[in-house]
Protein backbone atom coordinates (compact mmCIF):
# COMPACT_ATOMS: atom_id res chain seq x y z
CA UNK A 1 0.00 0.00 0.00
CA UNK A 2 2.61 2.45 0.68
CA UNK A 3 4.03 2.05 -2.88
CA UNK A 4 0.91 3.10 -4.38
CA UNK A 5 0.20 6.06 -1.97
CA UNK A 6 2.99 7.90 -4.64
CA UNK A 7 0.94 6.94 -7.42
CA UNK A 8 -2.49 7.46 -6.26
CA UNK A 9 -1.25 10.97 -5.03
CA UNK A 10 0.28 11.75 -8.62
CA UNK A 11 -2.59 10.69 -10.59
CA UNK A 12 -5.21 12.71 -8.50
CA UNK A 13 -3.47 15.84 -8.83
CA UNK A 14 -2.96 14.90 -12.90
CA UNK A 15 -7.11 14.57 -12.13
CA UNK A 16 -7.26 18.20 -10.55
CA UNK A 17 -5.35 19.37 -13.69
CA UNK A 18 -7.03 18.17 -15.76
CA UNK A 19 -10.47 18.96 -15.34
CA UNK A 20 -9.84 22.86 -14.07
CA UNK A 21 -8.15 23.20 -17.09
CA UNK A 22 -11.23 21.93 -18.94
CA UNK A 23 -13.45 24.83 -18.03
CA UNK A 24 -14.98 26.84 -20.75
CA UNK A 25 -12.96 29.75 -21.37
CA UNK A 26 -14.99 32.95 -22.78
CA UNK A 27 -15.15 33.09 -26.47
CA UNK A 28 -11.80 35.07 -27.62
CA UNK A 29 -11.69 36.48 -31.10
CA UNK A 30 -8.36 37.37 -32.59
CA UNK A 31 -9.18 40.16 -34.81
CA UNK A 32 -10.91 41.84 -32.41
CA UNK A 33 -8.58 41.66 -29.36
CA UNK A 34 -6.12 43.10 -32.55
CA UNK A 35 -8.48 46.56 -32.63
CA UNK A 36 -8.90 46.77 -28.51
CA UNK A 37 -7.22 48.97 -27.35
CA UNK A 38 -5.15 50.09 -29.98
CA UNK A 39 -4.46 53.26 -32.04
CA UNK A 40 -2.94 53.39 -35.70
CA UNK A 41 -1.76 56.34 -37.51
CA UNK A 42 -3.03 56.67 -41.39
CA UNK A 43 0.57 55.74 -43.76
CA UNK A 44 -1.08 55.78 -46.87
CA UNK A 45 -4.48 56.26 -49.04
CA UNK A 46 -4.67 54.47 -51.97
CA UNK A 47 -8.25 55.53 -54.53
CA UNK A 48 -8.87 53.24 -57.63
CA UNK A 49 -11.50 53.16 -60.42
CA UNK A 50 -11.58 50.10 -62.22
CA UNK A 51 -14.32 48.71 -64.49
CA UNK A 52 -14.04 44.55 -63.85
CA UNK A 53 -10.20 43.67 -63.63
CA UNK A 54 -9.21 47.12 -65.37
CA UNK A 55 -8.00 49.77 -63.64
CA UNK A 56 -8.82 53.10 -65.10
CA UNK A 57 -6.81 55.26 -61.87
CA UNK A 58 -4.71 54.25 -59.37
CA UNK A 59 -3.56 57.15 -57.36
CA UNK A 60 -1.96 58.03 -53.95
CA UNK A 61 -4.03 60.68 -51.93
CA UNK A 62 -2.86 62.88 -48.90
CA UNK A 63 0.56 62.68 -50.35
CA UNK A 64 1.57 66.39 -48.89
CA UNK A 65 -1.07 66.04 -45.98
CA UNK A 66 0.96 67.51 -43.01
CA UNK A 67 -1.64 66.20 -40.16
CA UNK A 68 -0.73 63.00 -38.13
CA UNK A 69 -4.32 61.34 -38.79
CA UNK A 70 -4.54 58.61 -35.97
CA UNK A 71 -7.82 55.87 -36.17
CA UNK A 72 -8.15 54.73 -32.58
CA UNK A 73 -10.33 51.67 -31.11
CA UNK A 74 -11.10 51.06 -27.30
CA UNK A 75 -12.44 48.02 -25.59
CA UNK A 76 -15.72 49.30 -24.56
CA UNK A 77 -16.33 49.58 -28.64
CA UNK A 78 -15.65 53.12 -29.11
CA UNK A 79 -13.46 54.95 -31.51
CA UNK A 80 -11.93 58.36 -32.30
CA UNK A 81 -10.61 59.64 -35.79
CA UNK A 82 -8.12 62.48 -35.70
CA UNK A 83 -8.08 65.03 -38.54
CA UNK A 84 -9.77 62.89 -41.26
CA UNK A 85 -9.14 63.49 -44.73
CA UNK A 86 -5.72 65.70 -43.86
CA UNK A 87 -8.63 68.81 -42.91
CA UNK A 88 -7.68 70.25 -39.65
CA UNK A 89 -10.46 69.45 -37.45
CA UNK A 90 -11.91 68.27 -33.84
CA UNK A 91 -11.05 64.22 -33.07
CA UNK A 92 -14.04 62.45 -34.15
CA UNK A 93 -15.75 59.92 -32.08
CA UNK A 94 -17.93 56.96 -32.90
CA UNK A 95 -18.52 53.41 -32.18
CA UNK A 96 -16.96 50.10 -33.66
CA UNK A 97 -17.76 46.82 -33.97
CA UNK A 98 -16.95 43.91 -36.39
CA UNK A 99 -19.46 41.93 -38.44
CA UNK A 100 -19.95 38.24 -37.52
CA UNK A 101 -17.41 36.83 -40.17
CA UNK A 102 -14.86 39.46 -38.78
CA UNK A 103 -14.08 40.24 -42.53
CA UNK A 104 -16.09 43.80 -42.06
CA UNK A 105 -15.55 46.88 -39.51
CA UNK A 106 -18.47 48.56 -38.69
CA UNK A 107 -18.35 52.04 -37.46
CA UNK A 108 -20.74 54.95 -37.05
CA UNK A 109 -17.74 57.69 -36.69
CA UNK A 110 -18.92 60.59 -39.13
CA UNK A 111 -16.03 62.76 -39.81
CA UNK A 112 -15.21 66.25 -41.76
CA UNK A 113 -13.88 65.95 -45.17
CA UNK A 114 -14.06 67.70 -48.75
CA UNK A 115 -16.81 66.42 -50.20
CA UNK A 116 -20.08 68.41 -50.96
CA UNK A 117 -21.83 67.39 -48.06
CA UNK A 118 -18.58 68.26 -45.48
CA UNK A 119 -18.95 65.32 -43.90
CA UNK A 120 -19.14 61.32 -44.25
CA UNK A 121 -19.27 57.80 -42.38
CA UNK A 122 -15.95 56.46 -43.53
CA UNK A 123 -15.54 53.76 -41.87
CA UNK A 124 -19.45 52.24 -42.06
CA UNK A 125 -18.89 49.18 -44.11
CA UNK A 126 -15.08 48.66 -44.19
CA UNK A 127 -13.47 45.89 -45.00
CA UNK A 128 -10.94 44.28 -43.71
CA UNK A 129 -8.17 43.69 -46.09
CA UNK A 130 -5.50 42.85 -43.45
CA UNK A 131 -4.53 43.28 -40.28
CA UNK A 132 -2.17 42.25 -38.24
CA UNK A 133 0.23 43.30 -35.17
CA UNK A 134 1.39 46.40 -36.77
CA UNK A 135 -0.53 46.91 -39.97
CA UNK A 136 -4.39 47.40 -40.74
CA UNK A 137 -5.67 47.94 -43.95
CA UNK A 138 -9.34 48.99 -44.44
CA UNK A 139 -11.06 49.33 -47.95
CA UNK A 140 -13.79 51.01 -48.28
CA UNK A 141 -16.36 52.33 -51.53
CA UNK A 142 -17.86 49.96 -54.04
CA UNK A 143 -16.84 46.74 -52.51
CA UNK A 144 -19.78 44.86 -52.19
CA UNK A 145 -22.56 43.92 -54.83
CA UNK A 146 -20.90 45.20 -58.22
CA UNK A 147 -21.24 43.49 -61.68
CA UNK A 148 -18.32 43.12 -63.74
CA UNK A 149 -19.13 45.70 -66.17
CA UNK A 150 -20.02 48.33 -63.74
CA UNK A 151 -17.12 51.07 -62.84
CA UNK A 152 -16.14 51.04 -58.78
CA UNK A 153 -14.61 53.05 -56.60
CA UNK A 154 -12.73 52.02 -53.73
CA UNK A 155 -10.55 53.41 -51.55
CA UNK A 156 -7.50 51.70 -49.41
CA UNK A 157 -6.42 53.26 -46.40
CA UNK A 158 -3.19 51.94 -44.75
CA UNK A 159 -2.21 51.93 -41.49
CA UNK A 160 0.57 50.84 -39.03
CA UNK A 161 0.17 50.25 -35.44
CA UNK A 162 0.80 53.13 -32.55
CA UNK A 163 1.13 52.80 -28.85
CA UNK A 164 -1.55 51.20 -26.78
CA UNK A 165 -4.74 53.46 -26.50
CA UNK A 166 -5.95 54.93 -23.02
CA UNK A 167 -8.66 53.44 -21.05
Amino acid sequence: MKNKLPFLFIAGLILINLLSNSCKKEKQNYIENLFSSSAWQLASVRYTISVGDTIKLDTTLNTACDTTQVFTFKDDKTCTYTNFNCVHQPTASGHWGLAENNLFLNSDIVCKDTSVVGSSKPFANAQIYNIGQYSLVLLTGDIQNYTINTKRKVIRYGFVRQKAAAQ
